[in-house]
């Protein structure tokens, strides 16, 4: 019995050796493999992009800047701007500040409306930041000529949510006018082993409301879908595999662990029930 228990106890361990140790052939990059090799292993047909311009929404925050040749009205046009920015230094910079789209951009309030210096009240909600700029340039044209000044309307980068297993979920921005679903992963740290990869659920908001959407990772036609580039405000919500049920081993070692520690406490309670 004792050398059967051995041999088991050896083949169990050659297993695990067998599982746990990668070669540094499988890490290391750019490694010398010949002039002859090819580092392209295949390419797949190419899925074009489906992209709609994003409408403004309520509470949306989007910088605005208007140059014209007048010095007294670039200081009246930025004059919001500023008092944010000298709040901003007042409360010790811009990390103390907090976002700094958030302090010298300008929110749109719920009733779709920005206030701007001289001009007033303007509505954008509904609007591309193309034609946010546009309805703003119509409004400084009554006062300067046309070739005499320079708007500019964007978001304040893409605000999104990461929630459920994410290796880092929180509340998280991007500085740019276009994230794709996986930079939006990826800014979280990716997802963990136990997420559910074939259906991750987007919160989206609309003019009129919110919609949960479930789209597969897995499937590269998500390429192709509207819902490849993420929008300001979603929110992604990874839920867990079934295996987070029953425990929460995620490689073969822990597995093994797992299963030896619930032999082991089934076999100790089968010997103290037969005592």
């Amino acid at each position: 019995m004792k050398q059967k228990s051995n041999k088991f106890l050896a083949i169990l361990i050659s297993m695990m050796s067998l599982f746990s140790c990668i070669s540094n052939e499988k890490i290391i990059y750019m490694q010398d493999a010949g002039s002859d090799s090819n580092p392209v292993i295949s390419s797949s047909e190419r899925i074009g992009y489906h992209f709609d311009d994003y409408l403004l929404q309520q509470f949306d925050i989007v910088d605005i800047n208007i140059k014209t040749t007048s010095e007294d009205l670039n200081q009246i046009f930025n004059a919001t701007s500023m008092v944010h920015q000298n709040n901003g230094m007042m409360a010790g910079g811009s990390q103390a500040g907090g976002d700094v789209f958030f302090m010298n951009g300008y929110t749109i309030d719920k009733e779709g409306i920005v206030e701007l210096p001289l001009i007033g009240e303007l509505r954008l909600v509904g609007l591309t930041t193309k034609e946010a700029q546009g309805r703003i340039a119509e409004e400084v044209r009554k006062y300067v000529n046309e070739d005499e000044f320079y708007t500019r309307v964007r978001l304040g980068g893409i605000r999104f949510s990461a929630l459920g297993e994410f290796n880092a979920p929180g509340k998280l921005t991007i500085l740019q006018n276009r994230v794709t679903i996986f930079e939006a992963i990826a800014a979280a740290n990716d997802l963990n082993i136990l997420a559910k990869r074939d259906e991750l659920v987007i919160i989206r908001q609309y003019p009129d409301g919110s919609q949960i959407h479930k789209v597969n990772l897995n499937d590269k036609n998500l390429l192709a879908s509207d819902f490849y580039f993420i929008k300001p405000n979603d929110v992604l919500y990874a839920e867990p595999l079934k295996v987070r049920e029953v425990g929460g081993a995620t490689n073969f070692l822990q597995t093994i662990t797992l299963l030896t520690s619930t032999v082991t406490a089934i076999a100790l309670i089968l010997t103290l029930v037969n005592n």
